[in-house]
């Protein structure tokens, strides 16, 4: 779908009733450059303009399914995302850009929707003690608009419906749990998971070149094994989450629940890593490895 090149329109001056008068008229740009790919996917994800923060926020539901029984609700959930963009140059691939980011996610009761702390889990008959989301960092690769031999890299994977654009992405995910041993090709084990993403906005605002982030919203479906805070020892099922949200420009955008949190619990999450971030990636598998020590299991296992 043909809907970018960047180019520049002439500013010219109008001289009215002896006032001159500067008319700018703005950048569009064109989905079908890598350079313009680059540019409209970055106001996606984050925003033009360098270390400039916006937040993604979302809400929906977690279910949790196993065979020969009807799935059920096991939480709402309430999350965010504080993100920004950093741009990054190379002689071959051209500039590009670099997403930096931290995420919460809430479980929330599902008929109250207040906070949990303790959760009944209905599979085990018991209490577990509920470990929140809080990933510090959740950076991307940098994208590029060609890549190492200078061929095309960036296309855009949207369509135009009207005066919309939508984009979906299916993302497989599938590698070493840091939770499980050193002989998973063997025996098992590996992370595994799907997340789907489905953004939709208009494409005027995304083509706006004097704009320096597009006004999104957000459709998000995640299938993934049961999280370890649930103590569900490798049981058969799954947990899925559906849930919706959009992009604000600023930490007062967000849910009252999640502030709240965020200000009495992790502050830090006001704002994103700084641009220069280095750090291995987080994800719940991490952060409840590095907040719990090992346990083993009797002979027998147990409940």
């Amino acid at each position: 779908m043909n809907i970018l090149k960047s180019f520049k329109k002439a500013v010219t001056g109008v001289i009215l009733s002896g006032c001159a008068v500067l008319t700018a008229v703005a950048d569009q740009i064109d989905l079908s450059t890598p350079e313009g790919v680059i540019e409209a996917t970055r106001k996606v994800y984050c925003r033009s303009a360098d270390e400039k923060p916006m937040y993604y926020r979302f809400e929906g539901n977690a279910y949790g399914r196993k065979r020969g029984q009807a799935d059920e609700v096991l939480f709402q959930v309430s999350g965010m995302s504080a993100r920004q963009c950093v741009t990054v140059k190379d002689e071959t691939k051209g500039d590009g850009y670099k997403l930096i980011t931290r995420e919460v996610m809430l479980y929330l009761d599902p008929k109250t929707g207040e906070v949990m702390d303790k959760w009944n889990n209905p599979y085990l008959g018991r209490d577990v003690d509920v470990m929140h989301v809080e990933n510090d960092p959740v950076n991307q690769r940098p994208s590029f608009p060609y890549d190492a031999e200078g061929k095309t890299a960036a296309r855009w994977l949207g369509k135009e419906i009207g005066d919309s654009w939508f984009m979906s992405l299916t993302v497989p995910l599938f590698y070493h749990n840091p939770m499980q041993g050193d002989y998973q090709k063997y025996v098992g084990g590996a992370y595994h998971a799907t997340e789907m993403f489905s953004f939709i906005g208009k494409t005027e605002d995304l083509l706006d070149g004097d704009k320096d982030v597009a006004n999104v919203d957000v459709a998000w479906v995640r299938l993934s094994e049961w999280l370890p805070w649930m103590e569900m020892q490798g049981r058969e099922g799954l947990l899925y989450v559906n849930a919706i949200g959009k992009s604000v420009e600023s930490y007062e955008g967000l849910p009252d629940i999640i502030k709240n949190y965020i200000n009495e619990r992790a502050p830090e999450y006001k704002v994103p890593p700084p641009g220069d971030d280095t750090r291995p990636n987080a994800t719940t598998w991490t952060v409840f490895k590095s907040r719990n020590d090992p346990e083993r299991l009797p002979f027998g296992g147990h409940n």
